[in-house]
């Protein structure tokens, strides 16, 4: 598995996020019962830069705490029986992995959102890299229903890992 991470913060996040991204991205992985190894992309940054990229993706213009950028599209969520089928050009043609995405996460907000719900950062890195994997594998919270089954995986997820509040 290749999980990339680059920090483009400017500031000193005080936490081995580098151990805490790894962690959740093979447990998510794990849990969905991924049958590939992976390549997964993590950039951490501030609000002023993922705000831009806000903008650009998603024409809202304003910081947001994560955005993901999924590779594949699934019939359904964690459907990785077709991937080899549809989405060859999907594995990385030096290592064989699958190429599930793109992970943006906003240090700002994790140093915000922690304090603000009275947990850890390494609690709040946490569920964002989790919420953000569940994306990259397919599932949405545009409906109720969707937001309740990625609530309860997120949560599932971060306590087989120990980051309970």
């Amino acid at each position: 598995m290749t999980i990339s991470i680059e920090n483009e913060w400017d500031g000193e996040l005080e936490i081995n996020y580098d151990g805490i991204i790894r962690q959740v991205v093979e447990e998510a992985l794990d849990y969905e019962g991924c049958p590939y190894e992976a390549e997964v992309n993590v950039l951490l940054t501030g609000n002023q830069e993922i705000r831009e990229l806000n903008r650009e993706y998603r024409e809202i213009d304003r910081p947001t705490d994560v955005l993901s950028f999924p590779m594949l599209e699934y019939e359904r969520p964690s459907d990785f029986s077709k991937v080899e089928e549809d989405f060859c050009d999907c594995f990385n043609p030096e290592t064989g992995e699958l190429l599930l995405g793109d992970i943006i996460l906003s240090v700002d907000k994790i140093i915000e959102q922690a304090q603000a719900y009275g947990h850890s950062r390494e609690r709040e890195l946490a569920f964002l890299v989790a919420h953000s994997m569940l994306h990259l594998c397919g599932y949405d919270h545009m409906e109720e229903e969707e937001r309740k089954v990625m609530e309860k995986k997120q949560e599932e997820i971060l306590q087989r890992r120990g980051y309970v509040r």
